[in-house]
């Protein structure tokens, strides 16, 4: 008889379970919508956050639900943004790709160090020992964090220890912004062609003796600039990209080519009065 008890006491505790779970799951469900899925797969799924989501799951839902669009998203193509478009039944949205820029152009070619690193090849590491031992405070050390870290394979280091930025593959993801230690990397809209590749702060030609494509805040560039497109501020020049920027008059007198012009294609246009470059590879100071 206690074994029938028992059972009976444990079938009516499963089912009651059973009801609860029941209960429980019409209560707590949450539905979702299955074109999610469908939107998730027309994406790069690069997850790099460029369209302001963590990710191509995050951004999917934000599509269905209508609280972005699909051009947000800068890394897919033409064609797969209108895909989404058209598939959802939504406008097309339009946001202006942004890239990696570098604020320097102080590579071994052009720079001097007053110290050879012996440690770490990292960045992070060698700006720990006062600063890396570059002759330019500021100047980018070279080691490769910034490649390192890159999961698109956008930055590559050239020969003279300088990142240099592929912007088809750059997906503004701001891996190397976080990781350089002098701050050289800034995400910037692609139409911002106008560009100041130095972050020294020191007024005068003394900066040469350590980086000859350094400025010297020299003030020429925010002269020739039209309106209030640059003015000098810490000894640099600061571009107010509010203001009309489709202009290559500021670079044009630029003694160093510290202002430059950003081709599309990866071209560095430097103005037509900047000295032409006289060492070539890499030199410590001291050393010959």
């Amino acid at each position: 008889m206690s074994i029938v008890i028992a059972i009976a006491a444990l079938g009516g505790l499963t089912l009651l379970l059973a009801i609860m779970l029941i209960v429980a799951n019409k209560k707590l469900f949450v539905y979702e919508d299955p074109r999610i899925d469908k939107v998730e797969d027309m994406l790069p799924h690069a997850n790099c956050g460029a369209c302001g989501y963590p990710g191509c799951r995050p951004f999917a839902e934000a599509l269905v639900l209508k609280k972005s669009l699909p051009g947000k998203c800068t890394v897919s193509s033409d064609e797969g943004r209108q895909s989404i478009a058209e598939f959802l039944g939504v406008a097309l949205g339009a946001e202006e790709k942004q890239v990696a820029r570098l604020a320097c152009a102080g590579g071994t070619n052009v720079a001097i160090n007053r110290a050879q690193y012996v440690g770490v090849q990292s960045c992070q590491a060698a700006n720990l020992v006062s600063g890396g031992g570059k002759g330019c405070f500021w100047g980018c050390l070279g080691h490769g964090d910034c490649e390192s870290v890159c999961d698109f394979d956008a930055i590559t280091m050239n020969e003279y220890g300088l990142p240099i930025i592929d912007i088809e593959k750059c997906t503004a993801c701001g891996d190397c912004v976080e990781v350089c230690p002098k701050d050289l990397f800034s995400l910037q809209p692609i139409s911002h062609k106008l560009w100041v590749a130095c972050k020294n702060l020191e007024q005068g030609e003394a900066i040469l003796e350590d980086c000859q494509v350094g400025c010297t805040a020299c003030g020429k560039c925010a002269m020739d600039a039209p309106g209030e497109l640059i003015t000098m501020k810490n000894n640099l020049p600061v571009i107010n990209y509010s203001e009309n920027h489709n202009t290559q008059k500021p670079i044009q007198r630029c003694p160093t080519g510290a202002i430059v012009w950003l081709e599309d294609s990866g071209l560095i246009v430097k103005g037509k009065e900047s000295r032409k470059i006289i060492r070539k590879g890499s030199r410590i100071m001291g050393n010959s």
